[in-house]
């Protein structure tokens, strides 16, 4: 479990970071929302409310949030 918490962590942070180019954030957005669990359903609707993030990549954290809430988790 902590290797997947880790793993959650380096994409969280991946997708935040903003010397990183927009597809690499994207990118990371979509792994986070393919990991199916509680925490990255909470990563994801943190990531929607982070005002540094582009409208399209809270836009697509928010999808993720709602496909994931849909599938139970």
């Amino acid at each position: 479990m902590s290797e997947q918490t880790g793993e959650l962590k380096d994409l969280v942070a991946a997708a935040t970071n903003m010397n990183f180019p927009l597809k690499l954030r994207v990118e990371a957005i979509e792994s986070v929302g393919n990991m199916g669990n509680h925490e990255s359903l909470l990563a994801l609707l943190d990531m929607a409310g982070n005002e540094q993030l582009t409208k399209k990549e809270r836009e697509l954290a928010v999808k993720l949030a709602g496909n994931m809430i849909k599938a139970g988790y």
